[in-house]
């Protein structure tokens, strides 16, 4: 998957943010996700930030009408190559997460926006270091920190 499988464009329905969803709606992102936002932001502090937007219906819920903890994580695991992809410019593709740490601090709730806010804490040759919240309004839901190994180079061979 290369950034030409996305459709980033600023988002009609959303003004000041860019949509940022798969083309192919048999994918997991379109599938499970549903539609999503992303924007920059600056951080207290001057960091750069990438708040990504999921929208939950009642089929992201769990039995007990609250967000399904999945779906977070599903939103974290998206948000740590969003982020890399916007943040620091680079193709998040074939990019794998190697760790993700997450604590659960609230539920969030159906038919409000949920929001990743993602940070890159440090880059290497190899390695994007990632940490986050995960906010709706003014409340807490998630923490997070994440590994991303970035894609091996292919063999002269491969190309």
């Amino acid at each position: 998957m290369s950034d030409s499988d996305f459709l980033y464009e600023p988002s009609p329905d959303h003004p000041g943010w860019h949509t940022w969803n798969v083309r192919d709606t048999a994918l997991f992102n379109a599938q499970t996700m549903g539609s999503m936002v992303v924007r920059e932001e600056t951080l207290p502090g001057g960091a750069r930030a990438m708040r990504l937007r999921m929208f939950p219906q009642t089929r992201h819920s769990n039995l007990q009408g609250a967000v399904h903890g999945a779906i977070t994580l599903a939103l974290i695991d998206v948000s740590l190559f969003t982020g890399i992809r916007l943040i620091l410019g680079g193709d998040a593709s074939g990019s794998v997460t190697l760790d993700l740490s997450t604590q659960f601090i609230g539920a969030g709730r159906i038919d409000e926006p949920l929001d990743a806010i993602t940070e890159i804490m440090r880059e290497t040759r190899r390695l994007v270091f990632v940490r986050g919240t995960v906010e709706q309004g003014d409340t807490l839901i998630a923490a997070f920190q994440g590994t991303v190994r970035k894609p091996s180079p292919l063999p002269p061979t491969a190309r």
